[in-house]
């Protein structure tokens, strides 16, 4: 049977390196599992794999959309199993490599079917959250869906976004809408997670955020400033630079809430992955040696 391995865990653990490892041993190709290095407007605030790495095996979902078009899980589902069925017609096993949880549930599992998007609706909530800000969007979404505040991932604006376009169309809260009925895939899925001691990953962390200030990170969210408002770019690493640029905060202050805020999203994603009880856990140099045995 063909075989999709997934490498994920939280950003900065070291993930790319590792699935580059394993689709060289494999001599196969790389998925990302990533909902932020797909657009190609953004390089250095997302730690998109370098030109060396892209070139050392071919790597799907990079650099592929643009930050003006929608893009959600339901798509990226649709997006990657026809690419790992694509992949499967010249090898046996593919490597899928990410930090976005959902991205990774809905291709190993798929999605509950959710109600088509009510476009007037919408728009009208889009047209609210750009005038009056994310405040704005928590309250109302408090007020309309209590379950979905209380449970869902209400510092994400698209999920929130979503959560009240449902409540406002239907009456019904998205939650209620979800089965928990998985999906079976016709290939086999081995799922490993990177897990290192909290003190190397945050100062993992917080050297990749400097890194990617001496990169050019400033210049890089200075070019991105008339597109803040996009779904795409409420992101870790442009929110806060976005704020020093609009006399906010100072730049100090920017790159020190870059890091905590980045340290606060890798506790979220271990969060999320520690609840699939199919992931095997360990450093990038154990799951190495593990996956070349295993598959």
């Amino acid at each position: 049977m063909k075989s999709c391995i997934i490498i994920a865990g939280p950003t900065a653990s070291g993930k790319t390196s590792l699935a580059i490892n394993i689709a060289r041993h494999f001599d196969t190709e790389i998925i990302s599992a990533d909902s932020r290095q797909c657009y190609k407007e953004l390089n250095i605030g997302v730690a998109r794999p370098s030109e060396k790495e892209l070139a050392e095996v071919p790597h799907y979902f990079i650099a592929s959309h643009s930050i003006h078009e929608s893009f959600s899980a339901a798509d990226y589902e649709r997006y990657a199993l026809d690419k790992v069925q694509e992949l499967f017609q010249k090898h046996d096993t593919v490597v899928m490599v990410g930090g976005t949880g959902l991205y990774i549930k809905a291709f190993c599992e798929g999605l509950d079917e959710i109600p088509a998007s009510d476009e007037n609706i919408r728009q009208d909530i889009i047209r609210q959250y750009e005038e009056k800000g994310m405040g704005w969007l928590q309250q109302t979404i408090q007020e309309q869906d209590p379950v979905f505040f209380a449970h869902g991932e209400i510092h994400n604006p698209q999920r929130v976004m979503r959560a009240l376009e449902v409540k406002l169309a239907t009456g019904l809260s998205i939650t209620s809408l979800r089965s928990g009925q998985k999906k079976k895939r016709d290939f086999h899925i081995i799922k490993a997670a990177i897990e290192l001691p909290r003190e190397v990953l945050y100062g993992r962390i917080n050297q990749r955020v400097d890194q990617m200030m001496e990169a050019g990170l400033l210049k890089e969210a200075e070019s991105l400033l008339p597109y803040k408002q996009l779904n795409a770019l409420q992101t870790v690493g442009y929110k806060e630079i976005f704020s020093f640029l609009d006399n906010e905060i100072s730049l100090p202050r920017a790159i020190e809430l870059i890091q905590q805020n980045t340290r606060h999203y890798a506790k979220r994603q271990m969060t999320w992955f520690k609840k699939d009880e199919e992931f095997e856990w360990g450093t990038a140099e154990q799951l190495n040696e593990k996956l070349k045995i295993k598959n």
